[in-house]
């Protein structure tokens, strides 16, 4: 049984066997790398409170075998943007594009030290290009930093902000 709230699988990992993480009340999320070509019956069978399961790489071998994710009526598959190989539902869960996520819970939102800034969580390794408007009715968004998502998080600020009445932000993938 996992003891664990995350678990991350490293590019080397190329299966997950059957049961492997079944029976975890625990597990919230778990993030593959690019190698997992396969996984297993029950290998996450009653992890009730899973709600991600995140991809970097293309599809496993398609299994639709329903009991991977048995019990699991909560999560979500996301895969990155441009890997192969994904429908709608993956073993029994919904899929939905795993995009960068600008961080607003953690301390680093907002105004500190005179600039205007937050955290970027994604997948690690990821480029993402913060860029800028001031005006949402008739935006002309122009890029403000390009940022490298070094071990799955970059920290963004602007230290222009204050040039401007208001500025408004999105992240885009190049």
């Amino acid at each position: 049984m996992l003891q664990s709230d995350q678990c991350y699988n490293p590019p080397s990992v190329t299966s997950i066997p059957e049961g492997a993480f079944g029976i975890s009340s625990r597990l919230t999320s778990v993030t593959f790398g690019n190698g997992v070509t396969s996984i297993g019956s029950y290998a996450f069978y009653d992890c009730p409170s899973l709600t991600g399961v995140y991809f970097q790489g293309n599809s496993p071998t398609p299994t639709n075998d329903l009991t991977v994710f048995s019990g699991d009526s909560r999560g979500v598959v996301y895969p990155l943007p441009g890997t192969t190989g994904w429908g709608t539902t993956f073993d029994g869960l919904p899929t939905a594009l795993w995009l960068p996520q600008v961080q607003t819970g953690n301390g680093s939102f907002g105004v500190q030290s005179n600039q205007f800034g937050f955290n970027i969580s994604w997948a690690g390794n990821m480029v993402v290009v913060v860029e800028a408007a001031t005006n949402l009715a008739n935006p002309v968004w122009i890029p403000v930093s390009t940022n490298i998502l070094t071990g799955g998080t970059s920290s963004f600020s602007d230290p222009q902000w204050t040039n401007y009445p208001g500025r408004y932000y999105r992240l885009s993938i190049p």
